[in-house]
């Protein structure tokens, strides 16, 4: 009996000390939270309290070269309702559904959602903002932040971009430049009690948004819309696919114009044009139609240059010294190489002639014979030294690369086509860059828009550098490239190029589509002047021309009609 009591006694006693010993543990604990974690669990209790919002940063303008604003901002509305506040459900709904447009539906599902808070449509016009803060209602939340706005609307714009509904660059300069252009967002933090509503005592803090800086660009505004305006002429009337036009400094890559009409509206980037479909497509198809309507054929898309090329192949055959100016030639109208019968574009044959009049003739046979000499190695040799393998660089997304014969697989008839500019693509910015370097004394440069960052209030941020190569040809091979070409626009096939007081020099270009069988021609020109100091080069294609389709006749007159205008623009004097 009295072990009984005295186990009974032991047990109580275990209970009291666990008992004492939990007490002690928690108040320990207790200590340690309320004296060394108070900070830590005062912060999560305030932030259970706190209420953020972001405010938008305004997005840096891009300029032109002469300060015209190319890219702006407007102020919009960003519209949200916080569940806890809103003391008149059903007269919430019926303002947002009247003033905003959207179904009752689907604003009544937003209202009623239980949630910190609930964005009801961001980018809504000032105006319609002001008219629902107006109307006072609890829990509706109208925040004033930015929309992108294009002030001349289709101008460049597969070159400038645009930007999506959370104000991010998405094509073109705009992402591109992405962080000159996005600045940092703002805060705005309001207090609330147990229930959620905002405590009007306490307020609300901000911190304010960083706008973000301008971008200075090489594009001129008023040379862009001339270009775009003779691009759209000549779509027109040759009923084409379409016209690409580069402008450009051969000296040093600034890109004065780069045109590819059709253009789209950047204030309607989801809107597809009548070349595109319209509203007469398939929802599925939509953004691969959208894709294709954003696309800069200047650098996303490759074409077979044609005889534009040749200049590549004499600037290689002078450097390495396989043919000369006054070498003569004889054109029966094709040439055998191999087991193949190639012809040249004047099936007759040019007969006995210089190089400089083969250049002049744009004679196939004649370039074929510079190939032929330099043979695979060398010719390949100089396909690398002048940069045609690699990418120009310029600032804009996705430039699409070379795509040329591998060394090992081409042969005589390879060789023999590439050299007249056939059987291989390139991009149209790459053969702008290229020739560039091959007439300006040697000098690859990087053709480029950004020129400098700007602070909002004009001040140069940073200059915008890029890197140039030097000793791409000599100066000596440079100048008999820019003679030649002078001659080929004032005897030869470049005529209808020319300018009286003004010395040009350039190249014509028709080339075949594949299927050759389709019949579908592109006609470019590639001009620069003045013809002995380079400093404005231009080059414009035109897809699939109706009727009349050699470059000579097609394109070289639309060069001649962008330099009467712009030569004097950029105050280039007459050559005498």
């Amino acid at each position: 009996m009295k072990t009984t009591k005295t186990s009974h006694k032991k047990k109580i006693w275990v209970v009291f000390f666990g008992c004492m010993a939990i007490l002690m543990g928690l108040l320990v604990r207790l200590v340690y939270l309320m004296g060394f974690r108070s900070d830590y669990y005062y912060e999560k209790a305030e932030d259970l309290h706190e209420r953020e919002r972001d405010i938008k940063a305004a997005r840096g303008e891009i300029l032109d070269a002469t300060g015209k604003v190319l890219a702006a901002n407007r102020t919009v509305c960003t519209i949200s309702v916080i569940h806890n506040q809103i003391e008149e459900p059903e007269k919430v709904i019926r303002l947002l559904t009247e003033q905003l447009d959207m179904e009752e539906d689907e604003i009544r599902k937003k209202v009623e959602k239980v949630s910190s808070i609930e964005r009801i449509r961001t980018n809504v016009e000032k105006e319609t903002g002001d008219a629902i803060r107006r109307a006072g209602l609890a829990g509706v939340k109208v925040d004033e932040d930015y929309k992108r706005y294009y002030p001349y609307g289709t101008l460049a714009s597969k070159v400038l971009g645009f930007t999506g509904g959370d104000n991010q660059g998405i094509i073109g300069l705009e992402v591109e430049y992405e962080e000159v252009l996005a600045g940092t967002p703002g805060k705005i933090l309001t207090t609330t009690d147990a229930r959620g509503i905002e405590i009007d005592s306490v307020g609300e803090s901000r911190t304010e948004p960083v706008a973000g800086n301008n971008l200075r660009i090489s594009l001129d505004a008023d040379i862009q819309e001339f270009v775009q305006q003779a691009a759209m002429k000549v779509m027109e009337e040759k009923q084409a696919e379409r016209v690409s036009i580069l402008l450009m400094n051969p000296q040093n890559g600034e890109i004065y114009a780069c045109v590819n009409v059709p253009e789209f509206d950047l204030n309607a980037p989801f809107t597809l044009t009548a070349e595109y479909g319209g509203d007469s497509y398939d929802e599925e198809e939509k953004q691969d139609l959208l894709n294709q309507m954003w696309r800069n054929p200047c650098l996303n898309d490759t074409y077979e240059p044609g005889s534009t090329f040749k200049i590549i192949t004499m600037s290689a055959g002078l450097e390495e010294g396989v043919v000369s100016p006054g070498d003569t030639f004889y054109c029966p109208g094709y040439r055998l190489v191999d087991d193949r019968r190639i012809h040249c574009s004047n099936r007759r044959g040019h007969g006995s002639q210089t190089f400089v009049e083969g250049a002049e003739n744009s004679c196939n046979p004649v370039f074929i014979e510079v190939g032929m000499r330099l043979g695979v190695d060398r010719y390949y040799h100089y396909f690398t030294q002048f940069g045609l393998l690699k990418e120009t660089g310029v600032d804009l997304p996705g430039e699409a690369g070379t795509i040329m014969h591998k060394k090992e697989n081409m042969g005589n008839v390879e060789l023999a086509t590439v050299s007249f500019g056939q059987s291989f693509q390139i991009t149209p910015i790459q053969l702008a860059v290229t020739v560039s370097s091959l007439i300006n004394g040697g000098i690859r440069v990087t053709p480029h828009f950004g020129v400098a960052v700007e602070s909002t209030d004009g001040s140069v941020v940073r200059e915008l550098e890029y890197p140039a190569e030097d000793g791409i040809v000599s100066e000596e091979t440079s100048e008999t490239v820019r003679y030649i070409l002078e001659q080929v626009v004032s005897v030869g096939s470049g005529r209808n190029a020319g300018i009286e007081g003004y010395s040009i020099g350039g190249k014509t270009a028709t080339s075949q589509t594949l299927p050759r069988s389709a019949n579908r021609y592109i006609s470019s020109f590639l001009g620069f002047a003045p013809a002995e100091d380079p400093q404005v080069l231009a080059l414009c294609i035109i897809h699939d021309p109706q009727g009349v389709y050699y470059g000579g006749t097609v394109a070289a007159p639309v060069v001649r009609g962008i330099f009467e205008n712009v030569l004097p623009y950029l105050g280039i004097a007459f050559s005498g």
